[in-house]
């Protein structure tokens, strides 16, 4: 590919000296250079799509499990001649087919070239492919451990879409990781919740991958995400309390009410973790999405974790992508704003990501001090950048919470700890069963005046409930209390008549009472 490069230099060389790149990296990187590695793997845990190729009707006889095409941007020691951009476009050609031919994926990786440049001059593109990158391949990582970012792409994109961004993390001392957008079973993701949590899987899987890599720092997770990406990355945190920090590029999590609202596990008390969102300009509101308003978006709700809402007015959402639209804009674009003021919102983005990871991976005060002030006393040119943010309410009302509190009086005071928790959020609630099984599961540990506490709670907020005055009076059995059990059993009896474990428990009991006379 770099011969096809050179080719196309000759055959471009009288014009070569009017083009340049449309991207200029305003952000110097940090301390470290860069290096990337590629890797081709799967996920053996899930399969990808059926038994025939949807485009040509083939039957299928490769690998069948998830493919994930695997991207790790490091700290690396200083090396020779770094990438350009045409080295990541050619990784777009076959990322989730691995089993091309050598001459089928050269193939491959000229035609996507092609189709993502087709609308700039020659030389125009020629200065893009070239443009150089920070990252050199397979560079010799330096020694030490760093915090991992997982990067989650837009809809259907690349892994490589926000190379400038993950490179330049990379160089500020974090393991930046990033696989594809890909759909449930399919190359296209799909606007649906099967498509969102196939990429909250993916994220999951990387973070997984993260362990194998010796510089990953895994105590320390952030999970970045553009546009569909920005709603991945809140499913995935919902689901693993391991996610430190949360970054949306005009994440669709604000976009997409309607998704979370599908889901029984996104809500606010398990979205703990902070989040940075990076939003572009506000839209008029007749171009703003029906149903989408402050009362509706969950950045709104999310009253349990620090939420920072930082907008770059230069910045419309596709321009959060520095490779597919900062440096391969097309040269026809009709942009408000010119290359060079875009840039420079980029760097702000970038800054911003930098001081929030900074903040909440390496507990740095410095980052934290840069996101609780105002743009403008941050150095913002005016009028590009504006922030709010509010800190977490506190811990979310949840069954690990009430335990906590609980454990402190030994859940001797456990229904006033629930109580204090549902005056503090009305929605809170136990299932019959949940209490159930944690009354059972501190028996099993001996643990039998906390669960007589627990099976006290459950037979009050249940006080129909045959089951729940059962369990109950074998917890006081158990602790020695044969009145308050022999009185739990007649109770769960009125309640169930056919429950034949209380008659025959009540028959031991005074069994029992009859020797001690």
């Amino acid at each position: 590919m770099r011969f096809f490069y050179l080719i196309l230099a000759l055959w471009l060389a009288p014009s070569l000296a009017f083009a340049s790149s449309n991207f200029t990296r305003v952000i110097p990187p940090g301390p470290y250079a860069v290096g990337l590695k590629v890797v081709t793997q799967y996920d053996y845990s899930r399969g990808y799509g059926g038994t025939s190729d949807p485009v040509t009707g083939v039957r299928k006889t490769g690998e069948r499990a998830r493919p994930i095409q695997t991207l790790v941007w490091y700290p690396a020691e200083a090396s020779g001649a770094g990438l350009t951009l045409g080295d990541y476009l050619k990784l777009g050609a076959n990322d989730d087919d691995f089993g091309l031919s050598a001459a089928d994926r050269a193939a491959a990786e000229q035609a996507f070239v092609a189709g993502r440049t087709f609308r700039l001059s020659k030389a125009r593109a020629l200065a893009e492919l070239t443009a150089p990158m920070l990252a050199h391949a397979d560079a010799a990582p330096v020694s030490g451990k760093f915090p991992v970012v997982i990067y989650a792409p837009s809809f259907s994109a690349w892994a490589f879409e926000n190379a400038d961004l993950c490179e330049f993390l990379a160089s500020q001392g974090y393991v930046v990781i990033a696989s594809p957008s890909l759909g449930a079973s399919t190359r296209e993701m799909t606007t649906d919740v099967e498509g969102i949590e196939a990429q909250a899987a993916d994220i999951g899987f990387l973070i997984s991958y993260a362990h194998s890599l010796a510089q990953a720092d895994t105590r320390k997770i952030g999970v970045v995400g553009y546009s569909w990406g920005g709603i991945a990355n809140v499913f995935a945190a919902a689901k693993d309390g391991r996610i430190n920090a949360l970054v949306a590029l005009d994440g669709s999590v604000r976009y997409w009410p309607d998704m979370i609202a599908q889901t029984k596990y996104v809500t606010p008390a398990r979205v703990t973790a902070p989040l940075l969102y990076l939003a572009a300009r506000p839209k008029e509101i007749e171009h703003a999405s029906a149903g989408v308003d402050e009362t509706s978006s969950f950045l709104t709700k999310m009253i349990y974790a620090d939420v920072y809402r930082v907008t770059l007015n230069p910045l419309q959402h596709p321009n959060f992508s520095s490779v597919f639209d900062q440096r391969l804009a097309p040269d026809d674009g009709d942009r408000e704003y010119d290359k060079d003021e875009m840039s420079a919102a980029y760097g702000w983005l970038e800054t911003y990501v930098l001081h929030y990871l900074d903040a909440y991976l390496k507990n740095d005060a410095t980052g934290l001090s840069f996101l609780r002030r105002t743009p403008r006393e941050n150095g913002t040119p005016a009028h590009m950048v504006t922030s709010e943010w509010h800190v977490s309410a506190g811990s979310p009302p949840t069954r690990e919470a009430l335990a906590v509190q609980a454990a402190k009086s030994d859940f001797a005071t456990i229904e006033a700890d629930y109580q204090a928790l549902k005056a503090r959020a009305p929605d809170f609630s136990l299932s019959e069963g949940e209490l159930n099984d944690w009354g059972y599961r501190l028996l099993a540990m001996d643990r039998t005046r906390a669960a007589v506490s627990v099976f006290k709670l459950a037979a009050k907020l249940y006080p129909t409930s045959g089951n729940a005055f059962d369990s109950l009076g074998e917890a006081y059995a158990k602790n020695g209390q044969k009145a308050e059990a022999v009185k739990a059993y007649t109770q769960s009896l009125q309640l169930d008549p056919s429950n034949s474990n209380a008659k025959a428990q009540l028959e031991i009991l005074a069994q029992k009472s009859a020797k001690t006379k």
